[in-house]
């Protein structure tokens, strides 16, 4: 069961995007991570998504993973996706060059790979991309994905729009019986309104059946240092000197030094979710068209896979 996964603290949770809808990439990356060892997967909310998860735990012959779907609320960057006015467009191609998920070619965007991180308005000279939110309808989605089979909802409770995140939230309690994420960063929110809105949430739910996804910087996880992991970790305290009865998951910007950092800081949590940083250090194998064919570039991708594991599991 996941609840035995997380009360173990053994828990690396690689995140696909959610809004990543690509879906022979997330295929690679599950099989790839899978075999590598990792059993949580983070995925858009997309029937599709969930289809092709599974595919690539079958290649990996890992039949006891565990799947999370992640919802999004307006004005979360999770569910933003990059818009080109062409008219401002000068063709530099700046945009390209940063994208994390190579979803711009030629100032084109592959709209499926957008997973909304911003980089490539703020390189822009002319301030010609704009991002736009493709907000889900709850009742025509969660149904079919419960049905699918997945063993974590998690709601992306980012912004200031208390109401909304509310009214998904009661909705996906109403639906949903099993354990229930929410994604929650201090961008917007001190951290007694932080606090607050994980106490509101939670305060009728069963003890332990709640993960916190401490997000410090969302989708921030490029570089491998201590500065970049910073922010994962001192969310992840904000949560923990609380001491409520939750599950907490280190995220955004989380890397390879964010166990060391948290053993340094004295964090007691329960795992590590990695987005950005896990798909960057594989991208070049797993951009292969024969990656799932190739043993030997698997195999060189699945090194670098179980180094970042084995880096994230909590220290003592």
């Amino acid at each position: 069961m996941l609840k035995d996964l997380l009360e173990a603290r053994e828990c690396f949770k690689l995140v696909c995007g959610a809004g990543n809808e690509d879906a022979q990439q997330v295929e690679k990356l599950v099989a790839l991570y899978a075999k590598a060892g990792c059993r949580f997967f983070d995925l858009s909310a997309n029937p599709q998504i969930i289809d092709a998860a599974k595919r690539g735990l079958d290649f990996a012959g890992c039949h006891d993973a565990y799947l999370c779907v992640s919802i999004g609320i307006k004005g979360d960057p999770h569910i933003n996706k990059a818009v080109i006015d062409y008219d401002k467009c000068i063709s530099c191609y700046s945009c390209d060059s940063v994208c994390p998920q190579k979803a711009i070619k030629y100032a084109k965007i592959k709209k499926m790979r957008c997973i909304g991180c911003g980089r490539c308005a703020k390189i822009c000279p002319k301030g010609a991309i704009s991002f736009i939110a493709e907000d889900k309808n709850l009742d025509v989605i969660l149904p079919e994905i419960i049905d699918k089979g997945i063993d974590c909802i998690e709601l992306h409770a980012m912004g200031l729009n208390n109401d909304e995140i509310e009214a998904k939230w009661e909705y996906i309690n109403k639906v949903y019986d099993g354990i229930l994420s929410i994604c929650t960063s201090r961008n917007q929110l001190s951290d007694e309104k932080l606090t607050e809105r994980i106490k509101k949430l939670t305060s009728r739910r069963k003890p332990y059946t709640t993960i916190i996804q401490a997000d410090g910087f969302p989708m921030s996880g490029g570089k491998d240092d201590f500065k970049t992991t910073l922010q994962a970790v001192a969310t992840a305290e904000v949560v923990q000197n609380e001491n409520l009865p939750l599950y907490i998951l280190i995220s955004g910007g989380t890397n390879s030094k964010t166990a060391e950092l948290a053993k340094l800081c004295s964090l007691n949590y329960h795992g590590i979710a990695v987005g950005s940083f896990a798909r960057k250090i594989v991208e070049k194998f797993v951009e292969r068209d024969d990656f799932l064919k190739n043993q030997l570039v698997f195999n060189e991708a699945l090194k670098i896979a179980k180094n970042l594991l084995n880096s994230c599991k909590i220290q003592s």
